[in-house]
């Protein structure tokens, strides 16, 4: 599903193989080293991506699946725990064959080529989420 070398303490380099789903098997690395807090950013070239945007009126997310080869220029996100699973808040930018440039929250993306990520664990206990009625968004609940 990947491979990875830790770079430094907390620093890690992950490849994950082609044809895998990028947020499934970053979560199951995120699981084996047992993060709870970090970030993650990268590229990767995927063949298929479902983003999602949030509509502020319903506070509902628009789900749009592309089934095109794209080359994910920027991947950014952050790792934290939600019910006591990894919850990942990851956001990317693709481009198409045109050169066009499409992007959002990202729900879903399969690797078609490569995907080269680094993620920093923060070390930290504590960092969870919370639904916020307002916004419709899991925000950072900070425990002590």
């Amino acid at each position: 599903m990947y491979k990875f070398r830790e770079a430094s303490q907390g620093r890690y380099i992950l490849s994950i193989d082609n044809h895998q789903e990028i947020s499934m098997a970053l979560a199951a690395f995120c699981r084996e080293k047992d993060i709870r807090s970090g970030i993650v950013g990268g590229i990767a070239a995927i063949g298929e991506a479902t983003f999602r945007f949030l509509d502020p009126a319903t506070k509902k997310y628009v789900d749009k699946t592309f089934a095109e080869q794209m080359e994910v220029t920027c991947l950014t996100g952050n790792i934290s725990r939600k019910d006591g699973e990894v919850y990942l808040h990851l956001h990317v930018t693709a481009s198409r064959r045109d050169y066009s440039c499409i992007g959002g929250h990202l729900l879903t993306a399969r690797v078609n080529g490569a995907c080269e990520l680094y993620v920093e664990d923060y070390g930290l206990d504590g960092v969870g989420r919370r639904f916020d009625e307002e916004t419709g968004l899991n925000l950072y609940d900070f425990q002590k």
